[in-house]
């Protein structure tokens, strides 16, 4: 029996110092047919060089432009040959054996379109991660949160989240994906740029039938940035993509209410952060909604050709409010949170 090529292809923006550090566990992973390959976004600080001289086993792919997250993987992911892709992020530490389980879980279930490890946090080992967790879900106004992570809340890890289970989205820093569903849905949506994309794309796959796993079985540990800055970019597209995700992918009786439902409650945090001198916070949330307006304005919000389906009937999706449950009732946890649902 073949074993299935598995292609770790990482994105690189002037990341010297993270694929300096980080490559080596990436190259040391066990998994027998596997490829490494480094895709450049126009990087300006040497960093390719490091690649071709200290790691001569890497591939390196050269983009001209850095077209974000979604863009390059796009890009990318044209020139590469797999059975798998690994969507990884080049401030990711592996274990030796963390592909392994996740291609035998894949392998058992041709529906399975994309499947994440466990995130830890590399300066804190004890502590989920925030990018992603133990899994993603998100609730019915389409806020994510995951399996150890609501909010700014990273839970310990105490192997309460062990057992593979059906997501709703699987983390971008480390995504397996499989390649032909990748191809057949599209990739990602290079409209968004970056933050968001991987959320999108697993729910057009869950759309299409798929599923989405967590396989915390496998553990990588992930520096990633822990809670954004507020205010400035990083804020603007999260609220942005979050606006334009739902508008695609809700069918059109759930946007009718959704949408201004949402729009008030990211008006009410703007304005939550003005009061308290946030400037920036409030100023990148009113650019976001410009910006969607204007997207819907121009007719150019991206379409998902699937056959839309109520939000509830998919994987890894809450039925109730998590700002109510967080802000207001004062519960941090995932299954704090989730117990109320079951209950």
């Amino acid at each position: 029996m073949s074993v299935p090529r598995v292609a770790i292809v990482i994105l690189n923006y002037n990341g010297r110092k993270h694929l300096e550090t980080f490559l080596p566990s990436v190259i040391a992973s066990t998994y027998s047919n596997k490829s490494v390959i480094v895709a450049d976004n126009a990087s300006t600080d040497g960093s390719m060089d490091l690649v071709k001289d200290s790691f001569p086993s890497v591939d390196c792919l050269y983009n001209l432009t850095n077209e974000g997250f979604a863009g390059g993987y796009n890009w990318a992911l044209k020139h590469v040959q797999a059975d798998y892709y690994v969507l990884l992020n080049s401030d990711v530490e592996v274990t030796p054996g963390w592909i392994e389980p996740i291609i035998e879980l894949m392998e058992k279930d041709a529906k399975i379109a994309a499947c994440q490890p466990k995130l830890l946090s590399y300066h804190q080992p004890q502590l989920f991660e925030y990018a992603g967790a133990a899994g993603g879900w998100i609730d019915h106004l389409g806020y994510p949160f995951s399996r150890g992570r609501v909010f700014d809340v990273c839970e310990e890890d105490n192997g309460q989240y062990n057992q593979p289970e059906p997501v709703f989205w699987a983390s971008g820093a480390a995504m397996f994906v499989r390649a032909s569903v990748y191809h057949e849905m599209g990739g990602l949506d290079a409209g968004f740029f970056a933050h968001q994309e991987e959320i999108d794309l697993c729910w057009r796959m869950q759309l299409a039938g798929y599923t989405i796993m967590s396989c915390p079985t496998s553990v990588v540990y992930h520096v990633g940035g822990g809670t954004l800055p507020r205010g400035g970019r990083k804020v603007f597209l999260n609220f942005r993509n979050n606006l334009l995700m739902l508008n695609k992918n809700l069918p059109f009786h759930e946007k009718l209410w959704k949408l201004p439902v949402r729009f008030g409650l990211d008006a009410i945090s703007a304005w939550k952060g003005l009061l308290t001198g946030d400037r920036a916070f409030f100023m990148a949330i009113m650019q976001a909604h410009w910006a969607v307006v204007k997207i819907w304005l121009m007719g150019k919000s991206g379409k998902n050709h699937t056959v839309k389906k109520p939000m509830e009937s998919l994987q890894g999706v809450y039925s109730g409010t998590i700002v109510w449950d967080y802000f207001i009732n004062k519960r941090t946890r995932f299954q704090e949170i989730i117990r109320r649902k079951i209950l």
